[in-house]
């Protein structure tokens, strides 16, 4: 009796192990839409309930601005990692609790690792360390490994997200939007080093598989996840359970916050700067651009769920940005790719926060924000934000 007991109580567990797998997974399985969180503090339970009224299936969130413990939230400290805060790991599964609440799936995204110091984090300086040694990855993959262990069984979670817009590049003599040849013959010196992304990736899934073989991991890009830089992968990974992420503000010249202080600003759409020349940009220029993770993806046998458009936007006071907004998302949505907006109702820069529409803030959110206390200002329905707001899903009470 008692080895029969034994034997249906495996059983069960092996079922619900897998039923669980299934479930982590199948969240994937049909095209999700949603927002960034890279607020200052942890999101509220009307925050969330907000971005699930609006539609959404789920958030990117990243929790490097939280008032720390120590120096860097969760980590302790990026330059001597000892093990996860247990009280900054308190305030996320808190957060997460209120995600799951509100029926928002959440990727877990990290903008600093060991080694590698979100650069807001960091006096604005590029943190290059973790792409100069290889040693400095085992403490990375610790760090990713301690913080499975203790995540593995949370229903808000989603995905890991290894980390934010990885840069191994920036230093490592490849220009940004280079040509795919002169990419991939870049990776073909440098595979194996330290600045191999994929590499990297694999080392860090391994680690994070040793305690939860369950759990979808999300792997941006390289070139701070630059929709062309996957082209010089030569393989995807081994983990048949990674989406593979990408982010879209091409061309950055244009879409980005110092355009707007230019003496004659880019238009969108219109002709702008991009790689080593100036191209025009507008509708069919985006769908090209964002052709080349899909040509990725294809040319490996990787199915179009497994692919996201994991940030995209644009400045929102830019004349075009609804343009913008529009010819971006009908390129994702035409490819069934999966995709977070950024960003909702940030608390610390409002530049991206449709909500806001065209106009100027009012003087009460910076003052919140010098003083740490919730962003006061009350969010709308604007025409801008309805571009984002039609493609969500099925609108709720918000």
């Amino acid at each position: 009796m008692r080895v029969i007991r034994s034997i249906m109580i495996c059983f069960i567990c092996f079922v619900a192990c897998n039923g669980f797998a299934d479930d982590a997974i199948k969240f994937w399985d049909t095209p999700q839409h949603g927002g960034n969180s890279f607020n200052r503090l942890p999101p509220s339970q009307a925050y969330f309930a907000a971005l699930k009224g609006y539609g959404a299936s789920w958030v990117r969130l990243a929790y490097d601005k939280w008032q720390a413990e120590k120096r860097d939230f969760l980590m302790g400290d990026a330059d001597n990692y000892r093990g996860i805060s247990q009280q900054d790991f308190n305030v996320l599964t808190n957060a997460l609790e209120r995600a799951h609440q509100a029926g928002i799936k959440v990727v877990v995204t990290p903008l600093s690792l060991p080694f590698m110091r979100w650069s807001q984090n960091n006096g604005n300086k590029f943190d290059d360390r973790l792409w100069q040694n290889k040693k400095h990855w085992d403490v990375a993959a610790q760090f990713w490994q301690d913080l499975a262990k203790q995540l593995k069984d949370n229903p808000a979670v989603a995905a890991y997200n290894i980390i934010n817009e990885p840069a191994p590049e920036k230093r490592g003599g490849l220009a940004e939007h280079a040509d795919q040849r002169t990419m991939q013959a870049w990776y073909k010196q440098r595979q194996d080093t330290s600045r191999d992304l994929r590499a990297f990736y694999t080392k860090v899934i391994r680690a994070i598989r040793q305690v939860d073989p369950i759990t979808p991991i999300m792997v941006d890009a390289g070139w701070y996840a630059a929709a062309d830089a996957l082209s010089y992968w030569p393989a995807p990974l081994a983990d048949k359970r990674v989406l593979y992420s990408f982010h879209m503000y091409e061309p950055y010249a244009a879409t980005s916050s110092p355009n707007l202080k230019r003496k004659k600003p880019y238009n969108y759409p219109g002709k702008v700067p991009f790689g080593n020349g100036t191209e025009y940009w507008g509708g069919k220029r985006v769908a090209k651009y964002l052709e080349l993770p899909g040509q990725w993806a294809k040319l490996h046998g990787i199915p179009a769920n497994r692919m996201v458009a994991g940030e995209f936007g644009c400045i929102r006071k830019l004349p075009g940005c609804k343009n913008y907004l529009n010819d971006v998302l009908t390129v994702l949505d035409q490819k069934k790719y999966h995709w977070a907006f950024y960003s909702f109702r940030e608390d610390n820069w409002d530049g991206m926060d449709y909500e806001l529409g065209t106009e100027k803030v009012h003087w009460k959110y910076w003052d919140a924000m010098e003083k740490g206390e919730p962003d006061p200002i009350k969010r709308k329905l604007t025409p801008l934000f309805e571009v984002i707001r039609m493609r969500l899903g099925p609108v709720n009470t918000i």
